[in-house]
This record gives structure tokens, sequence and C-alpha cells, in this order.
């Protein structure tokens, strides 16, 4: 049909969110991932956790999909016990999501996850993760910056060739990486950065760090131009 790409972006949904007289169950995502696809040329479109049986139908009218950063994945998705350092699940959200990156790898619709969204599309492919990380927040509530270096030959790599400082906000990373997932980019403490499908399965990125913080708009710009059919 032509225009921008229509672009999916998982959302929160929290008990208690307050505005005017209202405190009320929400469905709730930072402005800046909707701002990062409008100025990136797609356009947004948010995604409440829902009935995860209904992901095809929603991933079908899409053209590319964002699976954004959040709550810590629940241990028990990977097999593993909980730390006393993991953060409290999010079962409806680590359900809908997964349906959503199941759904986008099975109808080669292009995927980008972000933090929380790369570390369960490694959950998803059959990865783990490390439940607690030191280094990679800088306190609590405020962003960090740390380099990362491009895996050559990678997606990514052909997206930023160069290593940059990223805005970083987490404490769990890959443990054991998926199967069918290649690094792409690591810290230089060796923690995997981002990761991606090989191109024969379609455009699959995730990246740990949180691109909507910064103003380096490329990854997201690769996103858009693959749900457009022009990028690689």
């Amino acid at each position: 049909m032509g225009g921008r790409p229509l672009i999916g972006v998982s959302t929160y949904l929290e008990a208690g969110a307050r505005w005017g007289v209202w405190e009320l169950e929400a469905a709730l995502l930072p402005a800046a991932y909707p701002r990062l696809v409008s100025r990136s040329g797609g356009l947004p479109a948010l995604l409440p956790p829902d009935d995860p049986a209904l992901a095809p139908e929603v991933v079908a009218r899409l053209d590319g999909v964002v699976v954004a950063g959040g709550p810590d994945v629940d241990p028990a998705r990977y097999g593993a016990e909980r730390s006393p350092r993991c953060g409290p699940p999010a079962p409806e959200r680590d359900a809908w999501e997964l349906a959503l990156i199941e759904a986008a790898l099975a109808a080669h619709v292009p995927l980008l996850g972000i933090c929380r969204g790369m570390q369960l599309l490694n959950v998803a492919l059959g990865g783990t993760l490390v439940q607690h990380l030191e280094g990679h927040t800088e306190a609590v509530g405020v962003f960090g910056a740390h380099p990362v270096h491009p895996v050559p030959g990678t997606r990514y790599a052909a997206i930023q060739p160069d290593g940059t400082s990223v805005p970083t906000y987490h404490h769990q990373a890959i443990a054991h990486l998926a199967p069918t997932l290649t690094p792409a980019a690591h810290a230089s403490d060796g923690t995997i950065e981002a990761v991606e499908l090989p191109s024969a399965e379609g455009w699959v990125l995730g990246v740990q760090w949180h691109p909507e913080m910064g103003t380096d708009d490329r990854v997201m710009r690769a996103l858009v131009a693959a749900a457009g059919g022009t990028g690689s």
C-alpha cells in the first residue's frame, strides 16, 4: 500500500498508573520509543499485552515489530531457579512478547529486540540469562553509557561499523547464547551487546542497550528500512 511502515512496539502493563483523578491499570510505554520510530521513518503502533493466541493476527497487520525494554524475564522461562537479585515476574508480558517474537519469526516480519527484548529473543530461541550483572547501570533510575564493539561481517556491523557509546541500563545479560543466534557486538568486558539471526532467516536483531534514549537512530532506521522492503 506504500507509505511509512507500521511498526508495532510492545508495552508495559502496570497495575496502578495515575493521571488526573484516575488511578487504574494501564498499558504504558515511555514516549521515547514511539518518537524514535517516528523520526526513523516509521508509524508507531503500541501493542499492549493481550491473549498470546492473537499474536499471529496482530503481527500479520504490521510491517515490523519492536519488543521494548522492561522488567526481568521470569527465570522459569529458561529453566532456572530465581535469584534473589532477579526482579519480580511479569507473566502477562512474558507470554505476550514471546508470542509476538514467535509470530514475527514465523512470518519473517522484521524484528528488533531492545534490552529485555533482546534477552527474551535469546530465551525464545533456547538461550539463558545471567540474572544479575554489575557495571552496566549508572545508578537506580539513571542511564549510563559504555562503548560497544561490532563483530565484523554481521548485520549490526553494516549498520554501525565503528565502535560507539550507547545508552545502557540493565543488570541482566545473555548467559548461554541460543544456538541459532550470532553475537553481533560486545561490551569491553565481553558481555554480548547485540545478537542477530543469519540473513536467510529474515531481518532479526537484538540490542542490549536503549537506542530510544540516545541520538543515534541507525538501528531503528535499519529496522524501518527492512520493514519497508528497502533494507537487508
